[in-house]
């Protein structure tokens, strides 16, 4: 069975100029121990979707459609009260900007003791202590009695994230999402966080949910890719299968805009045009207006997702019996 799963989830955001369609009839599953990425382009709804299994959306956002199975029980109707009790077991988050996250008031220790306390609430005051210790040298902050006297403002980038990573398992979660957690760091730090997120993740073979633009954490990471645009997923299946063997024109032009395939040109491919408005999705395919490659019937009519392999779909009419074959690297910056 799978941990988790998301069946033609629909999300709504209410806005001044009119109802935004985040997230467009997603599905998805998630098994114990997986590393699933989801990638694209800011915008695309990869946080709101991850935000909405955790029903983190703000007021002015709804699940409008589907379905969100946790071991096979749907959690899309549960109240505030019982998903606020999910949230840590089954569900954690390392979230995007992990100042943000963070109390600029209250000592790091303070903070990461009090998530361990809301979900282990009859530990005594040295076994909280204890706990913190732990998880501190976990996320490989070293002399952790010093480090978590301090306020966040005295700590570098790398630290509140380790810090971030340490709330989020306080609570020995089964699913984690990490939501771009390297994005604000720089380059050297960004590679000792993944790493560390993926040593954490295989000890302890948490389910894990990367939300990123970067196909080289992909590479790195994850065991299966779905590719997110204009709020739908465009093509899902394993690292191997969307590295090696892509079929969706929008994958295409991400890879081919990796600086690892362009070495050499003076020029780094880019993908012409911009995404469309999620107040009026296009009909059709809403990548073809960028596609060198479109069809007549992109424009008209939107592809299911047709099956490559057992693990392997994409949503382009390019894989119809009666369409002109074509693949990677044809199709100029397709």
């Amino acid at each position: 069975m799978n941990l988790l799963e998301a069946r033609n989830l629909s999300v709504a955001i209410h806005t001044p100029e009119g109802i935004v369609q985040a997230v467009r009839d997603v599905s998805f599953s998630l098994r114990r121990g997986e590393v699933l990425a989801i990638v694209g382009e800011s915008g695309s709804g990869k946080s709101i979707l991850c935000k909405s299994i955790m029903r983190l959306l703000p007021p002015s956002a709804q699940i409008v459609a589907g379905q969100i199975l946790v071991d096979g029980v749907d959690i899309a109707g549960c109240g505030r009260r019982e998903m606020e009790r999910m949230r840590g077991k089954p569900f954690s988050m390392v979230f995007q900007d992990p100042l943000a996250a963070l109390n600029p008031t209250m000592r790091i220790g303070a903070q990461i003791g009090e998530a361990v306390k809301v979900h282990a609430p009859q530990l005594a005051k040295r076994a909280v202590a204890a706990r913190v210790a732990e998880l501190l040298a976990l996320v490989g902050i070293e002399h952790g009695a010093e480090r978590q006297k301090l306020y966040p403002h005295q700590l570098s980038g790398g630290m509140h994230q380790r810090c971030v990573m340490a709330i989020a398992l306080a609570s020995e979660p089964r699913i984690l999402f990490a939501d771009e957690p390297t994005t604000s760091l720089d380059v050297t730090i960004q590679a000792q966080i993944l790493d560390l997120l993926v040593s954490i993740q295989q000890k302890f073979r948490i389910a894990t949910i990367f939300v990123t633009h970067d196909l080289g954490v992909v590479a790195r990471a994850a065991d299966r890719v779905a590719i997110l645009y204009a709020g739908k997923i465009v093509e899902i299946g394993t690292a191997e299968e969307i590295f090696y063997d892509p079929r969706h024109p929008y994958t295409w032009g991400l890879l081919r805009s990796l600086p690892v395939l362009s070495k050499g040109k003076r020029e780094l491919p880019t993908i012409p045009g911009k995404p469309p408005s999620l107040l009026k999705p296009p009909p059709g395919d809403a990548f073809a207006y960028r596609n060198p490659c479109a069809l007549a019937i992109d424009y008209e009519e939107m592809p299911p997702l047709f099956r490559v392999t057992d693990t392997h779909f994409a949503a382009t009419w390019l894989l119809a019996p009666e369409a002109p074959e074509m693949h990677f690297g044809e199709g100029g910056d397709a």
